[in-house]
């Protein structure tokens, strides 16, 4: 009995990372597309892979973290600081979110303009699955850098961690 019982976790165990390879391989080929759109400055596939709205978003809540670690703690530099991060994300997302800024981010993971892009398979080996639909770029024994989301059918950019970017592009 404890032999089928084993067999049977281990059948489990199995199906389930096999799901999580099957999404990685399928997130690949979205973030492949997207490397190709990054190098080439093709806005148009960088935007068809890109969550805009998520990006700002992020933007706005970290200029909202930076109002509250520079000492903003009255309500009302809190509010105006509210009233600020939106139209501030969106100029500041307008001016980021683009294929040339992501140049160093490529080019963190290997990508460089003299070198091919790699296939999925190679691709799908750095991508970590989070939950909730999401994938993550890193390096083996690196932070996520790039979080990638399902949408429909189409793995799109939705978050970028820019302290883990600061600290891993200076260098």
């Amino acid at each position: 009995m404890r032999i089928k019982a084993l067999l049977a976790l281990t059948a489990v165990a199995a199906s389930l990372s096999a799901c999580a390879t099957v999404s990685r391989l399928d997130a690949a080929g979205d973030v492949h597309d997207l490397l190709v759109a990054i190098r080439d400055n093709d806005r148009a596939a960088f935007d068809a892979h890109v969550d805009r709205r998520a990006l700002k978003s992020q933007i706005e809540a970290r200029l909202m973290d930076e109002a509250r670690q520079r000492g903003g703690r009255s309500d009302a530099a809190m509010a105006l600081a509210a009233l600020a991060a939106g139209p501030l994300a969106d100029v500041a997302g307008e001016a980021l979110i683009r294929p040339e800024t992501f140049h160093a981010a490529a080019n963190y993971y290997g990508y460089t303009p003299d070198r091919p892009i790699p296939g999925r398979v190679a691709i799908a080996s750095t991508l970590r699955p989070i939950g909730n639909g999401q994938v993550c770029a890193a390096k083996k024994t690196g932070p996520c850098l790039l979080t990638f989301t399902q949408e429909g059918t189409t793995w799109r950019l939705t978050g970028f961690d820019a302290e883990a970017a600061n600290l891993h592009l200076k260098r």
